[in-house]
């Protein structure tokens, strides 16, 4: 499952044992994500704080955008799999959208301005310093405001911690996604 032994649930104590329990519940299943982080569970809760602070400031569907382009860019399966759920879950995509999505944001039917916050997370993941004036002009004469467009690039800029943390840990997508189109397997 990971590249380190990682805690395992009946001998977890203290806040692994808190992680644990929060993402069991929360999950109905202990994923492996939160397994990775078992030998530093206040590194994970700080990226939960962090990652909800950014999330609770967007839209569902324009962060779950910002996050499969940046997880596809970073060629992470892991986090490509969880997010595509979510889009299909919340049935912002179906699953031939979502593989669309995945394989060309660009030609998958998506309007300008999600193709456009698309291209900024890939932009971030890329190389930060790429990132232009235009960048922002784009988005914003699309009807983004500059919050709507700082939150954007936090969400990408935060997608590149977790996946690379996970991805490096070795930690392999949780058995729900099996059933996934396998084109959504975008690295190991």
């Amino acid at each position: 499952m990971t590249f380190i032994e990682t805690v395992p649930e009946v001998d977890a104590t203290g806040a692994t044992a808190e992680i644990y329990a929060a993402d069991r519940e929360l999950n109905g299943f202990l994923p492996n994500f939160t397994q990775a982080f078992s030998l530093r569970p206040e590194v994970y809760a700080a990226w939960k704080q962090l990652n909800g602070a950014i999330k609770s400031g967007m839209d569902l569907r324009r962060y779950e955008l910002a996050t499969i382009a940046a997880a596809t860019r970073l060629r992470s399966s892991y986090c490509t799999l969880a997010h595509g759920s979510v889009l299909m879950d919340k049935e912002f995509l179906s699953r031939d959208e979502l593989t669309a999505v995945v394989s060309d944001h660009r030609s998958a039917g998506l309007d300008e301005t999600e193709v456009a916050l698309m291209d900024l997370a890939r932009k971030v993941v890329d190389d930060a310093t790429s990132v232009e004036q235009a960048d922002f002009d784009r988005l914003r004469s699309l009807g983004l405001s500059d919050k709507d467009i700082v939150d954007v690039v936090l969400a990408a800029s935060v997608r590149c911690f977790f996946s690379k943390a996970l991805d490096a840990l070795g930690a392999e997508p949780d058995a729900k996604y099996d059933g996934l189109d396998p084109a959504l397997r975008v690295g190991r």
